[in-house]
Parts: C-alpha cells; sequence; structure tokens
C-alpha cells in the first residue's frame, strides 16, 4: 500500500469536509461575479439579489441594448456592473467575457451560466439545427465559460460556479426535446466538473428549477401550432400554484450556490417529478405521452417555421390569464422593443 498517497487522500478529504461543514459563511459582499444571460429573465433577478449582497457584476448577453437597460437599472441601485455584448455559444466571444470581467475587476469570484434558449413544438417539427443551437447555449457555452474561468478561480483560492439547468434536464418534457437534451449534457458536464475541482476550493453547484415567472414566454421559440402552443405556454406561466416566483427561486439557488451544494431542486413540483422519474420511470414516460398527447399535434410544413411569443398572441395570450406572467415580462426586462403586454 501507497502510504503516501493515502496520507495525500486522507488529507484532500480531511480539507473538503472542512471546507462543506463552513461554506455557508461564504459571502457574496465585494466578490466578482460574472453572470451569462444576465442582462434578462432569471439571469437579472439574480444579478438585482447580489447586487442588494453587494457582489460586483459583470453581464454578458447577446443584446446591447437589453445590456444596457439592466445595467442602468443595477446601477441606480448601486451597483458596480460591467457589461459584455457577446454569444457564448462561440469559444471566443464566452471567453472574451471572462477575460473582460478580470481585466476589469482585477479577479473573478463566481461564475453563473444562466444564457438559455427554449424552443417548444412536436419533434416532427424540430430540425438538427434546433438541436445544434440549443446544445450550443446550454453545453458549449457554459463548457466555454469554465474552461476560460477556472485558472482565475485558482488565482482567487477557490469559488464558486453556479449553473443554471433545468428539471427539464433530469426528466424528460413533451414538446421540448433539443432543450431537454441540452439542460441533460448540462446537468452531466455540471456534476463531472464538481468532482473534478472540489478540491481546488472551486464548487460547482447544478440548480434544476420547476418552471418559473420569469416572463420569458415571449422569448421563446414555438413551432408546430405555434399560437395554440403560445397560449398554453402563457397562461401556465401565469398560474401561481403551477409555476415558482422567480424571485423566491433566485433567493434558494444563491443560497445553494453559497453552500457549496451539488444540486438543488428549485420548487416542490421540480423534486416531486425527479422522485417520480428515478422511482417508477416506466410509469412517468407513459404519464408523460399522455400528456404530450393532449398539446397541439404536428401540422404540415408551415410548422417547421419557427415563431417567437410576440408573433404568437391570441385573445387568450395575453388576457387576464396570463397576468403574472406579463407582469413579470416586463418586471424583467423581456419586453424589448415590444409593447407593454395589456
Amino acid at each position: 500500500m501507497d502510504y503516501k498517497k493515502l496520507g495525500h487522500t486522507l488529507k484532500v478529504v480531511g480539507a473538503t469536509c472542512k471546507l462543506l461543514l463552513g461554506s455557508s459563511s461564504y459571502s457574496f459582499k465585494g466578490k466578482v461575479v460574472l453572470i451569462t444571460g444576465g442582462s434578462r429573465g432569471l439571469g437579472l433577478v439574480l444579478a438585482r439579489q447580489l447586487a442588494e449582497k453587494g457582489a460586483r457584476l459583470c453581464l454578458c448577453a447577446r443584446d446591447q441594448a437589453e445590456l444596457q437597460r439592466a445595467a442602468g437599472e443595477l446601477r441606480a441601485r448601486g451597483a458596480e456592473v460591467l457589461t459584455y455584448a457577446g454569444d457564448v455559444s462561440v469559444h471566443e466571444q464566452a471567453r472574451g467575457a471572462v477575460e473582460a470581467t478580470a481585466t476589469r475587476f482585477g479577479r473573478l469570484d463566481v461564475l453563473i451560466n444562466d444564457a438559455g434558449i427554449i424552443q417548444v413544438g412536436p419533434l416532427q417539427h424540430m430540425q438538427l439545427e434546433d438541436f445544434r443551437s440549443a446544445l450550443g447555449v446550454h453545453f458549449w457555452g457554459p463548457l466555454h465559460t469554465m474552461l476560460a474561468a477556472i485558472p482565475h478561480l485558482r488565482r482567487a483560492g477557490g469559488g464558486r460556479i453556479l449553473n443554471i439547468a433545468s428539471i427539464g434536464g433530469k426528466t424528460p418534457i413533451p414538446q421540448l426535446a433539443p432543450y431537454c437534451a441540452s439542460k441533460f449534457a448540462l446537468v452531466g458536464l455540471s456534476s463531472a466538473l464538481r468532482s473534478e475541482l472540489l478540491r481546488e476550493n472551486i464548487l460547482v453547484t447544478t440548480a434544476c428549477p420547476w418552471l418559473m415567472r420569469t416572463g420569458s414566454h415571449y422569448n421563446a421559440q414555438f413551432k408546430g401550432q405555434n399560437k395554440a402552443t403560445f397560449t398554453e405556454l402563457a397562461i401556465a406561466d401565469g398560474l401561481p400554484l403551477l409555476t415558482v416566483k422567480a424571485e423566491r427561486a433566485a433567493r434558494q439557488i444563491l443560497r445553494a450556490c453559497q453552500r457549496g451544494r451539488a444540486e438543488l431542486m428549485v420548487g416542490p413540483q421540480a423534486r416531486l417529478l425527479y422522485r417520480l422519474s428515478t422511482l417508477m420511470p416506466e410509469t412517468l414516460s407513459v404519464v408523460l405521452s399522455l400528456v404530450g398527447q393532449l398539446m397541439p399535434g404536428p401540422i404540415g410544413p408551415e410548422g417547421n417555421v419557427s415563431h417567437t411569443g410576440w408573433e404568437s398572441e391570441t385573445a387568450w395570450a395575453p388576457s387576464l390569464l396570463t397576468r403574472l406572467a406579463d407582469q413579470a415580462t416586463a418586471r424583467n426586462n423581456e419586453l424589448k422593443d415590444h409593447p407593454k403586454p395589456a
């Protein structure tokens, strides 16, 4: 037996246990945090809460106008904010966001991968490019930023990486094949890197939220019967018992990151669905298949064309049924240049 190697292993285990036991004292005050997808939705909600905790922020997103609106709001709250316009699915741009953050603030302490896209519709209308796009943002984007950030986190003596996955990365959701496939990939990547980086005081947390009221339904992409599918999603987004309030989810997610937890299921619905997927996978697959059959089905070749929520409004969406979801759209910078929903 190699006692020297065993002794080293025991030291690593002891240091790791000490780290995990004391991780609840981790403070975001003064920390430098890079948030991809930070200009709107959950990313902006996380940025607001981090600003309240005294963090210094870099927001990365593709839309410069969105970034400026988000940064202006956060600066009005007293936060120090840098913006970086870039697409994390492109390696050079993802690395550029990390380097710009480290150059501006002199260090990087926390990386939050929240950039995301969502394509909704029957599998018959999903093309290879839909899967490539989802994987580009949800898998390659976090991989690009993490590989660029790890050397900076090591120089800082450790840090946090928070990857925003989804319950759709733990169990399949009907008519979300590209989204679920890419989120499953992110969950695997995030878990693998956690075990690799734990001994270096770099704690990787994977958050898997349930459906949240972030207001992002207008910026989702819909295929097939886009108007009917958008209406269903918008109404679902506005039901308080079916969804999780974004601000509440953000608090739970940041607390898990602060404590260095490996994984977090956000919302009782997510925890229930995950338990069912592990205990009764065959039964759940039958139930989800039935749910999928109740959703709008495929149509002709015109269903292959993607439409945003803004292009899919109906008499029911926006309406009183979607009021909470539409309020979140306005509150979380999801409006872009479109008029405010009624």
